[in-house]
């Protein structure tokens, strides 16, 4: 089994011997049994952290490359006007926790979220087209999660002005 350690960033196809598909709920978990795409047993074991991101590479113990791809799964594109509308119904998904993939195309902006028929009600109520189809997933990094971005990671035996009971007025 090659065994994969080392978290590389996005890469190039060229710098891979081999590729990992995984659907984007495999993505998520930092440890597990893969077959890579050329039908060799893997092993991830890396630092719990950020999705793994379609394009990354994972270096093994012995310096090899493997790339993630992100698979093709179900999902739902939401489309509506854009400016306001569609800020209001990215606004009204995200606020409900689920992670989205934003995005632009020839037909206009959109929102695809994995299929869900209470976030589906939510998006049409909001005046959204649905388009139900299988398509690659993946969600926006978190705000501190993109490259150069801040971390959200420090000492707490200090004094500072923003306060921890936040009250949230939706439901989880």
């Amino acid at each position: 089994m090659l065994t994969l350690t080392e978290r590389l960033g996005v890469i190039a196809a060229e710098r891979a011997t081999d590729s990992l598909t995984l659907p984007y709920e495999r993505r998520v978990l930092g440890r597990l049994k893969a077959m890579s795409d050329s039908g060799r047993e893997l092993g991830l074991f890396l630092h719990r952290g950020p999705v793994l991101r379609d394009g990354e590479g994972l270096r093994a113990e012995g310096g090899e490359v493997v790339r993630i791809r992100a698979a093709v799964e179900p999902v739902v594109t939401a489309r509506v006007a854009s400016g306001l509308p569609l800020a209001r119904l990215a606004y009204h998904l995200g606020n409900r926790h689920v992670q989205l993939v934003l995005g632009e195309d020839a037909r206009g902006g959109f929102v695809r979220f994995p299929p869900d028929h209470v976030l589906e009600a939510l998006a049409e109520r909001l005046g959204a087209v649905l388009e139900r189809h299988k398509a690659t997933f993946d969600p926006e990094p978190g705000a501190y999660q993109q490259s150069g971005g801040h971390s959200h990671a420090h000492s707490h035996d200090h004094e500072h002005s923003h306060d921890h009971d936040q009250v949230h007025p939706h439901a989880h």
